[in-house]
């Protein structure tokens, strides 16, 4: 054999070396897919996900790839993009919205190696894990605050679906609004979506002008937010996200929903083979729920009533759902002092005494 073909051979055999080794080196990074109902830009709640999947990159560098489709509906469409995420080779998908539930239960049974997180369901398997956050510690904040800044005593809700998620908000801003101001009224419009700037500026000026003075939304725009600044003399609060662009007013404080611990826990179980299904649901204590900065447009003493709020619940004093309370038709629900189980409020279907109006089927 001469110089030159052994030296060729040897050349072709480091090359064939690095490549396999390189090959191994892509193969034992870690790769997570994201499915977003809204647009990473929405201001809300997509991009709060976002940044949970940015934190992840942050965390492990090139351990990981992410990947994300924004924009996805609920149904068939969520299934067919969590299917190629999975051919595509995703070692763990957070599939972000409550509707993508049952697709999110469909995919995994046809790929049980790869893990899958759901934000806001209830339906587990052996590789689907569910996961949320207790926004209605949130809420009660905000009806604290709300409660106190009406001049008209009529605040605004604006509605997504109605899911338990939606109406426990709803409940609990009602009746620590009332707490504080027992002629609150509360005007529920239910805009059934998630994200559609137009939809909720509607709604937003329809509460408007039925005398509402503070707004509240549990969709995930900011388009409310400019039709109370157009407007005037209108509070709003942030969701999901801070939405601070519209601060000092009318937007005077935040529900932040801070994913980024969470993500980036679940993606080390996955690298170190610990992760297992469960269900995670956290609030203002363990962090998941934050409280934007409440602006001085609120009055301190009112600032100081509402964070004297988050702490206790923040500690475990306090519980959101504490009685006496009565449901809507006036049963009794609460007695003194006991509190809601979890059970309960996770399929809650009921207003509590003194909301009007009647949840949609």
């Amino acid at each position: 054999m001469t110089i030159l073909r052994r030296t060729l051979l040897a050349t072709a055999a480091a090359a064939t070396a690095l490549g396999l080794a390189g090959g191994a080196m892509a193969q034992d990074k870690t790769k997570v897919g994201f499915v977003y109902v809204g647009p990473v830009g929405d201001g809300g709640w997509t991009h709060e996900h976002d940044m949970g999947r940015k934190a992840v990159e942050a965390e492990f560098g090139d351990k990981v790839e992410t990947v994300y489709v924004e924009n996805v509906a609920e149904g068939p469409d969520a299934e067919r993009v969590m299917t190629q995420m999975a051919l595509n080779g995703a070692d763990l998908i957070f599939t972000t919205s409550f509707g993508f539930m049952d697709p999110t239960i469909n995919v995994a049974k046809k790929f049980p190696d790869v893990k899958f997180e759901h934000a806001t369901g209830y339906k587990r398997a052996d590789n689907v894990s569910t996961y949320s956050a207790r926004f209605y510690e949130g809420r009660a904040v905000q009806g604290v605050i709300a409660g106190h800044m009406t001049e008209s005593n009529i605040v605004g809700y604006i509605g997504s679906f109605p899911i338990p998620e939606v109406i426990r908000g709803i409940n609990s801003a009602y009746i620590h609004a009332k707490k504080v101001n027992p002629d609150v009224q509360f005007k529920i419009v239910w805009a059934y979506t998630w994200f559609d700037p137009a939809k909720e500026a509607d709604a937003a000026k329809v509460l408007i002008e039925q005398g509402a003075d503070v707004i509240l939304q549990h969709t995930d725009s900011t388009a409310p937010h400019a039709a109370a600044a157009e407007k005037g003399g209108v509070i709003t609060f942030g969701q999901a996200s801070d939405m601070a662009e519209y601060a000092p007013s009318p937007r005077v404080s935040s529900i932040i929903d801070n994913w980024a611990p969470y993500y980036i826990a679940r993606t080390k179980a996955v690298m170190d083979g610990t992760w297992a299904s469960m269900d995670t649901w956290d609030g203002i204590g363990p962090g998941m729920v934050g409280i934007g900065e409440i602006t001085d447009t609120v009055p301190a003493e009112v600032k100081e009533e509402a964070m004297a709020l988050k702490e206790s619940i923040a500690s475990g004093e306090y519980h959101p759902f504490t009685g006496p309370l009565k449901k809507q038709d006036g049963s009794d629900w609460l007695a003194e002092g006991e509190t809601a189980d979890d059970g309960t409020l996770a399929g809650m279907n009921f207003y509590v005494e003194g909301i009007e109006g009647d949840i949609p089927q």
